[in-house]
This record gives structure tokens, C-alpha cells and sequence, in this order.
């Protein structure tokens, strides 16, 4: 994905052989295994389901331990919680200690900001009849919204959970 950040080709292919991909839930629980210093990148940022949560209960409880949260913590999630500085957290119905150190990184995330979403919808090549806009806390969700009716001129609502509308 060249075109989604600033490495060339050729720092691609170091990083490639300084990184190893984990693509199976086998290699991801022998990584767990292993003793020494190690980085892990794990998907579900907000620490809300995956693989992430073991590698959550191996390493939390280490002072040595580093959790880095990429981006954005929606309210209520384990994300949230790490990043709000939690003495606890509970993983697979059980309280993991924190001792591991937190660290929060608002500039990353691999969610689109607001004018990333306003240029997907300015290409459309025909405006939809309705715009949900159903991901981010309700402040944020509401000015998105507020964004699309202003500048693109057309329908948007934030919508109630669990609410339906006809097709």
C-alpha cells in the first residue's frame, strides 16, 4: 500500500525483513511464547475483541510492558479504559492489573477524519438519498452531519441505536 503512507519501495522491503507478518492465530499465540523484547501491532485499536486481548493479558501486567493506542478511544471500550488510565481491566471475565505503561497516539488512526469522509462523499458520482452517519461519539457525529447538509446539500441524520428506517 505505497499510497498510504511515505515509505518507499526500498524501506518497505527493510522493513519486511526486520518485521515478521503474522497472519494465523497460531503464529500470533507462539509469539506470546517467546521471552526477550519484542513490538507487536495488533488490529482492534480500541482493544474491543481479537487476538489483541491476549496479547493484552500476556503483557499488561508487566512494568516493562508498553500498550501504544493508535488514534481515537470510543467511550466504553477497553481502549478507553487503558487510555483513561484504568488501574484494572477486564478481559475474558477476569480483572488484568495494569502495570504495563500506556500510551495514547491522537494523531494515528486508521479511521478516516472528517474531511478524509467528506472527500469520499464529494466523489460519489451521484448524491445518495439519505447520509447515516452512525460511527464516532454523538459531538462528533452531529457536526459530520451538520458538514454534509451545509456543504454537499443533502439529507444526513445521526440515528438513534437500534432505530430502522424503510429502504
Amino acid at each position: 500500500h505505497l499510497g498510504q503512507h511515505r515509505l518507499d519501495a526500498a524501506q518497505c522491503r527493510e522493513m519486511e525483513r526486520t518485521a515478521q507478518m503474522v497472519t494465523s492465530v497460531e503464529e500470533s499465540k507462539a509469539i506470546a511464547q517467546r521471552h526477550g523484547p519484542k513490538v507487536i501491532l495488533s488490529a482492534s485499536g480500541m482493544a474491543t475483541g481479537g487476538r489483541v486481548l491476549h496479547h493484552l493479558t500476556h503483557h499488561l501486567g508487566d512494568h516493562r510492558a508498553m500498550v501504544v493506542l493508535a488514534g481515537y478511544q470510543a467511550p466504553g471500550t477497553r481502549g478507553a479504559q487503558l487510555a483513561a488510565g484504568q488501574a484494572s481491566l477486564r478481559i475474558f471475565g477476569q480483572q488484568w492489573p495494569v502495570r504495563a505503561e500506556v500510551v495514547q497516539l491522537t494523531a494515528g488512526s486508521a479511521h478516516a477524519d472528517a474531511e478524509q469522509l467528506m472527500a469520499w462523499l464529494r466523489g460519489l458520482p451521484k448524491a445518495p438519498r439519505r447520509t447515516f452517519v452512525t460511527h464516532g461519539d454523538m459531538d462528533a457525529a452531529d457536526a459530520l452531519r451538520l458538514r454534509i447538509e451545509n456543504e454537499l446539500g443533502w439529507p444526513a441524520l445521526v440515528p438513534e441505536h437500534g432505530s430502522t428506517w424503510p429502504a
